[in-house]
């Protein structure tokens, strides 16, 4: 059990933020665990195929991402600073971390590899009480990382853009919109019941008691005290059913959870344009309005809808003047949601059980 206690400061600190290096290495996690694909297989499968087609040397990377470890070097994943950063934001900040810091984290993954199960007061200590050595590194790939800190990293964040071209970036706009998603619906929770409403429903393996975040894991034990830093949340899309907590100093604390909605990942479900709704709205302010089951920008409604993106913004003016969608700002992005009032709205236009059914 990981227990993190909160001060009055950390909770006005808490933040939630998207960040794409924690899906690379969350995504490579999944690859290389099968039992683990069940939303993902179509995708685990056909990147397999093209990362083995392409021949590009992931080496260092992949040997970094081992999930029979309980700790990820947390210099992978530098804590966003923006809400929507992109991945060449989080590769700069990776570029930035000191030799020291990345030996450091290095320190802590040998200990990890030699202990199968991890206590938070061990894995902080410094590293002159551990004596690692380049020689203690796993890999001969990691060992060269230790030796020459600046070095790896410059083939790292050159592995991390081709694993992101082949993997990711197809995929890119799929995956951004439910995690968005899943912040704007962090954020609502947050304005109606505060932190405890935040950590409600996060996952089974989290609750929020007196205080404190308690997080249950098979091979990691200890108390976080925060002082002050607050904590970072990320959504992914590729951690399910886990959650994974980074929370060794110096870093920001940090939970990543999976993101609501990620069964739906590869589908498009959406609901059926009622024909009632159709003839008080119209059609295409009707399918607009339908397609809203997901948060989601100007530009992916027209691409879902088939209108332009100056119809389509034409249509939720109306549709944001009649009190039906309201519009959120992530970064450089702004994702329409409907309201309760268009939630109500769909919902009494859908039949009943009793006038669907056939009549006797």
């Amino acid at each position: 059990m990981l227990t993190i206690t909160f001060t009055v400061e950390d909770l006005a600190r808490t933040r939630l933020a998207v960040s794409p290096l924690w899906e690379v290495v969350a995504s490579i996690r999944l690859l290389k665990t099968p039992r683990s694909q069940t939303f993902h297989r179509p995708w685990a499968q056909t990147t397999t195929e093209r990362i083995n087609r392409s021949g590009v040397d992931l080496g260092l990377l992949f040997d970094l991402v081992d999930p029979r470890v309980w700790y990820l070097a947390d210099f992978l994943t530098p804590p966003a600073q923006t809400p929507v950063p992109d991945l060449t934001t989080d590769l700069s900040a990776l570029r930035r971390v000191p030799a020291d810091q990345i030996r450091a984290d290095l320190d802590v993954l040998a200990y990890a590899r030699r202990n199968p199960i991890g206590s938070l007061a061990e894995a902080s200590l410094p590293r002159r009480r551990r004596r690692t050595t380049a020689n203690d590194m796993p890999t001969a790939e990691i060992s060269s990382l230790y030796s020459d800190p600046q070095g790896g990293v410059v083939r790292l964040v050159e592995q991390l853009q081709a694993y992101w071209d082949l993997a990711l970036s197809p995929h890119w706009g799929r995956i951004r919109a439910l995690l968005e998603g899943d912040l704007l619906y962090r954020g609502r929770k947050l304005g109606q019941a505060g932190h405890a409403g935040l950590f409600d429903d996060l996952a089974d393996t989290v609750r929020w008691r007196d205080g404190s975040l308690q997080i249950r894991h098979r091979r990691f034990k200890g108390v976080r005290l925060l002082a002050g830093e607050g904590l970072l949340m990320t959504p992914s899309a590729f951690v399910w059913p886990t959650v994974y907590s980074s929370t060794i100093p110096p870093w920001q604390p940090t939970l990543t959870y999976p993101a609501r909605g990620v069964a739906t990942l590869w589908s498009d479900p959406v609901r059926t344009t009622s024909a009632g709704v159709t003839a008080v709205l119209g059609r295409s302010r009707a399918e607009v309005l339908t397609r809203l089951d997901t948060p989601r920008s100007t530009t992916e409604l027209a691409a879902h809808t088939g209108l332009t993106a100056g119809g389509v913004s034409q249509h939720l003016s109306a549709l944001r003047a009649g009190g039906l969608v309201t519009p959120h700002r992530l970064g450089r992005v702004v994702l329409y949601a409907r309201t309760s009032a268009a939630e109500a709205l769909l919902a009494a236009a859908e039949p009943s059980t009793e006038q669907a059914g056939t009549p006797g």
